[in-house]
């Protein structure tokens, strides 16, 4: 039986619910089949924003509320768990429905719901890893629905970023002279990988650098699985949605070069990358995508390499090479919700 989870309303110092804030879950009828989404915000007057959570097949609603939760201050912030991931994850769907074609109609479908609801015209969106790759398709279908599109561990080539993330997961492996972890990388050796491969590529990815850099492990899957909206109910469900995303998915996404695919968007774009995510590898997106990419505005945000690590900036035409879940993407959205605010 699925688990929908709970999520605790805004409330203000006097204990009242607060006027004109969102606190929800509920399953969505999405091409054909039942998909989870959440939504939460202080003001359903404020602009929405849609997040779009890596994978294919991993839910990310836990740790972007764990460290950005600030956001849904200033945004009405939906969390949608795709098809055959986490909590939409059903063993009857059908395999090949899992194809980039059908979730963007997924993501159009619950897109149009969500402007009848709140009544607006465009919405934002934030595209972290594979989620980008799904971003950057819409906003290139559907420009007229998108205010803003933001990426974050953003894809450009997809296959030359899988290259170097295996290179530096093979010299870590050497470095600390791991034998079991040399033994399965040089086994598999180098990419296009199928989705085993790709798997124990990223098993020893995770290993050595985690999902949030220093944290271990253990930690990021604690906070994946936290409450309310989750908990250890939900690893059979999260564990089988990834193996069903990747070994369905996998031929067709890994292949992706959004350089030649989407070489113009006719939106807004903001990226926040990161020097020290190796699983989206951003010297990959200086190649093959930001230098290339054509949009109205085009805005790179991080953290300057020449500069303080604390120092927040913001750089135009310039690689910014520093993203963490932990404060970064809050900041970087802030600033954007403001920056839309001035229009």
């Amino acid at each position: 039986m699925r688990r929908r989870g709970t999520t605790q309303p805004f409330r203000g110092p006097d204990g009242r619910l607060t006027r004109d804030s969102i606190a929800e879950i509920d399953y969505l009828r999405l091409g054909g089949i039942d998909q989870w989404v959440m939504i939460r915000g202080e003001n359903v007057a404020n602009p929405v924003l849609v997040l779009l959570h890596g994978g294919p097949g991993f839910p990310e609603t836990r740790l972007f509320r764990h460290f950005n939760a600030a956001v849904e201050k200033s945004f009405t912030v939906v969390y949608w768990e795709q098809r055959g991931t986490g909590k939409s994850f059903d063993a009857n769907i059908p395999s090949s429905s899992m194809t980039l074609a059908r979730f963007i109609g997924d993501l159009d479908e619950l897109v149009e719901a969500i402007r009848q609801r709140f009544q607006t015209r465009k919405v934002t969106f934030y595209g972290h890893s594979w989620g980008s790759a799904l971003g950057v398709l819409y906003a290139a279908h559907f420009p007229d629905n998108v205010a803003v599109y933001v990426g974050a561990g953003q894809i450009g080539s997809w296959p030359a970023s899988e290259s170097l993330s295996y290179a530096r997961t093979l010299a870590e492996a050497e470095r600390r002279r791991h034998v079991k972890a040399l033994k399965e990388l040089r086994a598999i050796g180098h990419p296009p990988y199928d989705a085993r491969a790709k798997m124990i590529q990223g098993k020893w990815l995770a290993r050595f650098f985690g999902i949030v850099r220093g944290m271990p492990l253990w930690k990021s899957l604690r906070i994946v699985l936290s409450g309310p909206e989750a908990s250890m109910l939900d690893l059979p469900g999260i564990a089988r949605g990834m193996f069903f995303s990747q070994n369905s998915m996998w031929s067709e996404v890994s292949r992706l070069d959004l350089s030649t695919a989407v070489p113009a968007l006719r939106v807004p774009v903001f990226f926040l990358l990161g020097r020290y995510d190796h699983v989206i590898e951003a010297e990959t997106l200086d190649e093959g995508y930001y230098w290339t990419c054509v949009a109205p505005s085009q805005l790179c945000a991080g953290m300057d390499p020449n500069r303080m690590l604390s120092e927040k900036h913001w750089i135009t035409k310039e690689i910014a090479v520093k993203y963490t879940w932990d404060g970064e993407v809050t900041y970087g959205l802030l600033e954007i919700s403001r920056r839309l605010g001035d229009r």
